[in-house]
C-alpha cells in the first residue's frame, strides 16, 4: 500500500508544479511528525505499560484517580482529556495502557470525548476568537457532557 502511494505520488508529482510543491511539503511534514509520534507512543507505553504488564506509573495511582465509574473519576478523566493534546491515533495506545492499569470504561470514554474537542492550544485560539466568557462556557459544556456521557456509559456497560 505504501509503495503504491509512493509510486502514485512520484507519477503525479512529475505533471504539475503545484502538486509537486504540495507533495514536497507533505513529505517534509511527515518526516517531522512521524519520529515524534513514534517516540510519544513508545514513551506512553513505557509509562503506562500494557495489559498484564506494569508500567513506570504504578497502576494503583491510575486506579485511585480514574478507576471505577465514580463522578470524580469521570470528571478527572474529562479534565485530563481537555488539557491533553492527543495526536491522531495516539489516544488508542494511551487508553489501552490506562485501561490495562485499572482505568474504568466510563472514564475512558469521558477522556476520549473531551480530548478531541479540546486541548490547550484550541482553548487559546477559541479564547482569541470568541472571548473569555464564551470560551469558559464551551469548555465547561464539553467537560460536563463528557463527564455525564462517561458515567452513563460506565453504568450501562
Amino acid at each position: 500500500f505504501i509503495v503504491g502511494i509512493a509510486v502514485l505520488s512520484i507519477f503525479l508529482s512529475s505533471e504539475n508544479e503545484e502538486l509537486q510543491q504540495w507533495l514536497g511539503g507533505t513529505w517534509d511534514f511527515a518526516k517531522l511528525i512521524m519520529p515524534l509520534l513514534f517516540i510519544g507512543v513508545v514513551i506512553a507505553g513505557a509509562l503506562l505499560g500494557r495489559p498484564g504488564h506494569e508500567g513506570w506509573i504504578p497502576s494503583v495511582w491510575i486506579e485511585a484517580l480514574v478507576g471505577g465509574n465514580s463522578l470524580g473519576a469521570n470528571f478527572f478523566a474529562s479534565i485530563s482529556g481537555a488539557f491533553m493534546y492527543f495526536a491522531t491515533l495516539t489516544e488508542v495506545p494511551i487508553l489501552q495502557g490506562l485501561m490495562g492499569s485499572g482505568m474504568g470504561e466510563g472514564p475512558a470514554l469521558a477522556l476520549l470525548l473531551s480530548g478531541p474537542a479540546l486541548s490547550l492550544p484550541s482553548m487559546l485560539v477559541i479564547n482569541s476568537v470568541l472571548g473569555v466568557k464564551k470560551t469558559v462556557v464551551y469548555i465547561s459544556l464539553v467537560v460536563l457532557m463528557s463527564t455525564i456521557s462517561g458515567m452513563i456509559f460506565g453504568v450501562l456497560f
